[in-house]
């Protein structure tokens, strides 16, 4: 089972295994795991707006993702419109670096990575290492 050192590239990579190829079960909702029908009210009366509620990094953090399954992982996207994001932090408004990649060390676990969209996100130095991995960084 791989390890990542980046937290917020692990759940950019949850988000395509889970929410869009479905293939990473059973998907995360925080609504389940806090037991309440309004997420969004509930994280506000915790103080939590704008930050991702301890429950939800607690589990994916845990996550464990075989390497067979990170292997099939060929397109990342990078929107601050993501499911797993509003699974995470259901205040969360996108306009701040709450979910800034910070390292792309845990590439090394993505060995079919061929394509990053939104990669506008990162700054030059990381759309660099994207594309001298032969990655499109669009």
């Amino acid at each position: 089972m791989a390890d990542f050192t980046d937290f917020n590239l692990k759940l950019i990579v949850v988000e395509q295994l889970m929410y869009t190829d479905k293939t990473l079960t059973p998907a995360f909702r925080i609504a389940d795991v806090l037991g309440v029908p309004d997420t969004w009210e509930h994280t506000y009366r915790r103080g939590l707006a704008h930050q991702v509620v301890p429950e939800a990094r607690d589990y994916f953090e845990a996550l464990e993702i075989s390497d067979e399954l990170l292997a099939t992982v060929e397109k990342l996207v990078m929107d601050g419109g993501l499911r797993v994001y509003q699974e995470c932090a259901p205040i969360w408004d996108g306009e701040d670096e709450l979910f800034d990649v910070s390292s792309l060390d845990d590439l090394a676990l993505l060995p079919n990575l061929r394509r990053v969209v939104g990669a506008e996100f990162l700054g030059p130095r990381s759309r660099e290492i994207l594309r001298s991995r032969g990655v499109a960084a669009d």
